[in-house]
Formats: structure tokens, sequence, C-alpha cells
């Protein structure tokens, strides 16, 4: 072997090994891994999305999103700033004014797709009485288009649709489950969520004067759900 190709055998096992040394080792938390491309949907004060950012010691894979403006989060949440500035300096992104009903069209979102897209506690506001049939039929408008939204921007392969709910009356009227089969998804899993899970992650009502405190979650899940009826639950 000539002196130019060993060497060039050698630099090439050299630059191998520093590309392995230079990949950062998978972490989770969770159903989420650091490698997952993630999209987190009406996230309030952003603090579970700093939650997640903090366990994978980046944010370089996330996108939040609020429907609120910037002004609104700074008003609304005591944390809210500081927490989008954390994520913003570990890499992620923060999209403000994006409605869930709509996200599909948001000028960056469309071009992109996600491994994970979640939404925590889904909810329109308290306009009428929470077990009210108008407030029930806001709220389960409000899921019928995340799901429809979020499945356009899913990685059609092994991305999931994630919506943590809370259990039992009034909030079993909100058919998610049927919704989600209706625009072609499946319930792939059921799994216990507990905020305890996130350190760092605080429940905020996000609505009217009380916007920064928590609400009580009380029994709650997370539900998974796949494309094209993937479902063991059939």
């Amino acid at each position: 072997m000539g002196k130019q190709e060993e060497y060039q055998e050698t630099e090439t096992e050299s630059n191998s090994s520093d590309d392995e040394e230079d990949e950062e080792p998978e972490k989770w938390k969770k159903h989420y891994s650091s490698k997952h491309r993630m999209l987190l949907v009406g996230e309030g004060d952003f603090s579970f999305s700093v939650s997640l950012a903090r366990a994978f010691g980046s944010a370089c894979n996330l996108v939040s999103t609020t429907v609120d403006t910037q002004d609104n989060i700074a008003k609304k949440y005591s944390n809210g700033v500081r927490n989008v500035r954390e994520l913003e300096e570990k890499g992620g992104l923060v999209f403000y004014g994006v409605d869930a009903k709509e996200m599909r069209e948001h000028f960056f979102l469309r071009t992109q797709r996600f491994d994970r897209i979640v939404y925590n506690f889904p909810h329109v506001g308290f306009l009428f009485p929470e077990a009210s049939y108008c407030q029930i039929q806001l709220n389960k408008r409000l899921i019928k288009g995340y799901l429809s939204n979020a499945k356009v921007l899913l990685k059609q392969d092994k991305g999931e649709i994630h919506v943590t709910h809370k259990e039992g009356d009034p909030y079993d009227k909100w058919d998610l489950v049927k919704k989600a089969e209706k625009i072609g998804l499946g319930l792939h899993e059921i799994v216990p969520f507990s905020r305890r899970d996130y350190p760092g992650y605080e429940n905020k009502r996000a609505h009217g004067s009380q916007s920064d405190a928590p609400f009580p979650l009380g029994v709650c899940s997370t539900y998974k759900f796949k494309p094209n009826h993937s479902s063991k639950f059939k």
C-alpha cells in the first residue's frame, strides 16, 4: 500500500471516529427521546418544553407553539418569558399565534414532519360551564381540528400524535378516540400521566384572571395515536 493510500485510509478512520465521538447519546424522558423531532402544541408557559429540554440537555429537536402572542405570554405567566429564553438558548424554536386547528397552514410548520406531536390538556377556555353542552362542543371542535392538522404534519412511518387528557365526566364526552378514528387515526396506547414525571412542568389554567394558576389534574392519561388505524386496540 502506497503512503498516500495509507494516509487516506488512516484519515477516513480518524474522521469516522470523530463522528462517533461527536454523536450525542440518545436520552429518554418517559415516551420521548432526544432523537425525536417534536412539535409541542398549546404550550402555555412552555414549562413542559423546558422540562424535556433539560432532560435531553438540548432543545434542538423541539418546536414549541402557543396560540398566545409574545406580549400575552409575558402578561399571563410569571415564568413564561424565562422559559422561552431557556428554550431558545438550548436551540429550540418557539412560535406564537399558532392555532392548533390551523397549524398545518403555518409558514414554517407546513414544511416540517415530526416524530411526535404533543398537546397536553387541550381546552378552549371557560366560555360556558365545564359540563355544559356548548362547552363540550367547543372542546370537541378543538380536538378534531388538532388531530386532523397533526396528522398532516406527522411522519407517516413511525410518528405518533399524543393528547394528554383528564378522565371522567365531562371529559369522556369529548369523544377523543372517536374523533381520531373518523380522521384515520388509530389508538395505539393509553398510559397514565403524572406531572411528577416531568420536573419543572406546571399545568396552567391559561385563561381568565387566574391564567398563571394550576388546575387540579385528578386522573389523567396520555392517548397515543398513529395513522392508518395501526392499533392493537382495534
